[in-house]
């Protein structure tokens, strides 16, 4: 896609669903609430980014630099010396949206103490508890016998997003290094999938908050730029310029009052020069920082 103008590519739209929408390619919408809540932010020379909470029980990795293509990853621990009790995980193309969901949860599970943030709801019956707003959305589910019988396999009616939820044991050294997972998210069209990613231990409310954020009906905000990479199931719906308010039809007439109304001469003024009018400072366009 081509940009006839720089305001093409600055142009807001609604994109939905939003888990079509692809990343924003910043990390700082999901930062913020753990950065609001005290958490502690650091950075290495690659440009990958660590936010952990003040006792390092929490630990958040964003890394555009990274070994693979999870993007983000997030663990929990039990104790300083202790293996991560869980681990979830969002691949590079997942709509920043929707990781602001879980940090949203998150920090305020941290902020309930450890029985919210390492404990809280981890049967097997709160873990399919988990799944509700898929099924208020809408979302189809059935068993999949993709790994066994028991596993359960969630869809979203344009058949473009799937959850799946294991029932099966699964070895915790295996889930912490990535190579299996309790719930696993998958969506775009073939060939253009995000994957995101949570571990046995991972409590319930937060992997509600993963779902609940991904089956959220409003659209987000892409700019024109963006647009390209957007799969062709998605819908992109410009956004109408906003109404102006009565102070900036006040301050549109200032500067036309000032900019057309010649100064009046007389005889008797002073052979002084006038002072020479400024223009209306004009407001910085609006940016979008990356």
């Amino acid at each position: 896609m081509t940009f006839s103008s720089d305001d093409e590519q600055w142009r807001e739209y609604h994109v939905s669903p939003r888990y079509l929408a692809g990343s924003t390619f910043t990390g700082d919408p999901a930062l913020r609430p753990l950065l609001d809540s005290g958490w502690l932010l650091n950075d290495d020379d690659l440009g990958n980014v660590y936010v952990n909470t003040p006792d390092q029980r929490v630990r958040l990795a964003y890394l555009p630099e990274g070994d693979d293509d999870a993007l983000w990853k997030i663990t929990a621990y039990s104790s300083d010396y202790a293996t991560p009790r869980w681990l979830v995980t969002f691949q590079s193309g997942t709509p920043t949206e929707i990781v602001a969901g879980f940090t949203t949860a998150l920090a305020a599970a941290y902020a309930e103490g450890p029985d919210f943030y390492l404990h809280h709801g981890n049967s097997a019956l709160t873990a399919l508890d988990a799944g509700t707003p898929l099924a208020a959305a809408g979302w189809s589910h059935s068993y999949s016998y993709s790994y066994s019988p028991e596993n359960v396999f969630f869809q979203s009616p344009d058949h473009l997003a799937e959850v799946y939820l294991r029932h099966d044991h699964l070895d915790h050294t295996a889930e912490m290094r990535g190579h299996q997972e309790r719930w696993l998210t998958l969506a775009g069209p073939p060939g253009n999938q995000w994957y995101a990613t949570a571990s046995s231990f991972t409590p319930q409310r937060l992997v509600t908050a993963m779902n609940t954020a991904l089956t959220d009906p409003s659209p987000v905000i892409r700019y024109g730029y963006d647009l390209q990479r957007l799969p062709p199931q998605a819908t992109a719906t410009p956004v109408k310029p906003r109404m102006p308010t009565p102070l900036d039809i006040r301050r549109v007439q200032a500067a036309n009052s000032r900019s057309t109304v010649l100064p009046t001469t007389t005889a008797a003024r002073p052979a002084t020069p006038s002072p020479r009018l400024l223009p209306a400072p004009q407001a910085p366009r609006s940016g979008y920082a990356r």
